[in-house]
């Protein structure tokens, strides 16, 4: 098979809960379509895939693939024995056992791109949202004002979302919104009607060894697209992308009022609760938006899924109220709970750029207003590194990133399944920070950090778990704690 079959034939997911596999596995089983896979443990997320009629193996072996190859039922219609299609992540290496009997079976094995290559190629208006850092919010906005005006549109993101209640959903309209991802080169794939590109920074150095090769996927990218939304803010944007406008259809947009952009902002407010901004439409004052994203990247987001929004029609005033409205996708910047004063945020960022945005919007918080008040008194970064490769690449960006924190945790390195090189430790990374840093302190482990937040956090404290890891387990059992222990201020010890 050279493409993938969504007329009928049996999909397999290798590592069905990830956050992007399981998107596309919601897709296949809302489709009727028969599907199994596989993961290491259950999760709300697995457990609703079952729920729909998706059979899943805890363990990753050999004999899972003969799931549809004995007749297996597919809900409670029986099938006709069938190699099924196999569907897999980078993560899958060559190695996994599943990934090994697929191949001496010769069953069609595709990357998890290549199904959502076949979803934007099938929707007549599919909308590809691109970028290093922000394009899970973006085209979660973008589903949302969609889905708010009444167009019913599919959405396949990288984040849980309220409003649909997990990170995919299927409408019945032409419209298909989801999430590009560059992270291994795949965005090359897709071919959407309208793409959005929101910034280009080297963020894999796993996967890309310079800018200029992560420049060039994009500059693939959008090629293949018959629309583009671009941020003018975004350096490499200006400079690489829209110097090859190839007759394409442009639309910018920037938070410069000056910058001659299509879309832009001005009369700025950003908030401890809110980010206000008149929006301007071509020269033309398009009217007010208020957001409860905060800090300067999340209303560049805002204003892209803003032009989308107009270039599918929808009228401002719906944008706006939409807006207003939108709770935002789950680990960015998510509130987890607050008890004793202490508020717990978990929050995606996992690289240089995204920690000083979402540290940039945790201290608006802190920050007294007119009455000087404020509402939390410290930020608290606890900070998880992310892959080997990019701490090496990115230690001394990294290590300038935390300034607008009060106090800096940090932990071991995630390893996300790379091989641990020597000279690189979470005690490095601490070392680093504390170089720029008065308040830095390493904690190994989970239980570690769990144990010393509990002792050393104190009211008035806004607390961000930052990381792409495993980091946020910790976050319900401290909530317990601090909700169970009566305050006691004659004990409380402050981070000093």
């Amino acid at each position: 098979m050279s493409a993938v079959d969504l007329s009928g034939r049996p999909f397999h997911f290798i590592g069905i809960g990830g956050i992007g596999m399981s998107a596309l596995a919601y897709i296949v089983t809302q489709r009727k379509l028969p599907i199994s896979g596989s993961d290491v443990r259950s999760t709300h997320i697995t457990q609703k895939l079952q729920g729909l009629g998706a059979h899943i193996f805890w363990q990753q072996e050999k004999a899972n693939l003969n799931f549809f190859l004995e007749g297996a039922a597919a809900g409670s219609a029986p099938i006709q024995p069938v190699l099924p299609q196999v569907i897999c992540s980078t993560a899958i290496q060559p190695t996994n056992p599943e990934y090994q009997a697929a191949i001496e079976l010769d069953c069609p094995i595709f990357h998890r791109s290549d199904v959502l290559a076949a979803l934007i190629a099938e929707a007549p208006q599919s909308i590809a949202v691109a970028g290093t850092h922000g394009k899970t919010t973006t085209s979660s906005l973008i589903g949302y004002l969609l889905l708010q005006a009444g167009l019913d549109p599919t959405i396949v993101v990288g984040g849980e979302v309220a409003a649909w209640q997990g990170n995919a959903r299927v409408g019945k309209s032409p419209y298909l919104v989801a999430e590009a991802d560059e992270s291994d080169g795949s965005l090359v794939k897709f071919q959407p009607q309208v793409g959005v590109i929101t910034n280009i920074e080297l963020d894999h150095p796993d996967h890309y060894a310079t800018l200029a090769e992560v420049v060039q996927i994009f500059e693939q990218f959008a090629s293949h697209c018959k629309q583009m939304v671009l941020c003018l803010d975004c350096e490499t944007i200006r400079d690489k992308i829209l110097t090859h406008p190839a007759g394409k259809s442009w639309m910018t947009y920037s938070l410069q009022p000056d910058s001659a952009a299509t879309y832009w902002a001005d009369e700025i407010q950003y908030g401890a609760t809110e980010t206000t901004a008149v929006v301007y439409e071509r020269g033309d004052r398009l009217g007010q938006i208020s957001i409860h994203q905060l800090g300067q990247h999340n209303l560049s987001n805002a204003l892209g899924a803003i032009a989308v929004a107009r270039m599918v029609g929808i009228p401002f005033d719906q944008i706006a109220a939409a807006l207003s409205t939108f709770e935002g996708a789950r680990r960015r910047f998510e509130h987890r709970g607050e008890a004793q004063g202490i508020c717990l945020i978990d929050d995606y960022a996992h690289h240089p750029s995204e920690i000083r945005a979402t540290l940039s919007s945790a201290k608006l918080q802190t920050t007294p207003d007119a009455l000087g008040q404020s509402k939390h008194q410290r930020v608290v970064a606890v900070f998880q590194p992310h892959r080997y490769s990019r701490i090496q690449t990115f230690l001394s960006e990294f290590s300038q990133a935390f300034g607008d924190a009060d106090c800096v945790v940090a932990l071991d390195i995630y390893s996300a399944g790379e091989a641990k090189p020597p000279n690189v430790s979470g005690a490095s990374v601490a070392a680093a920070i504390a170089e720029h840093h008065p308040q830095v302190t390493y904690q190994e482990t989970l239980a570690d950090v769990t144990q010393y937040l509990q002792t050393h956090l104190r009211t008035g404290d806004l607390v961000i778990f930052l990381g792409a890891g495993d980091l946020n387990r910790i976050i319900p059992d401290l909530l317990s704690h601090f909700q169970q222990t009566a305050p006691d201020l004659t004990t409380e010890v402050a981070l000093r």
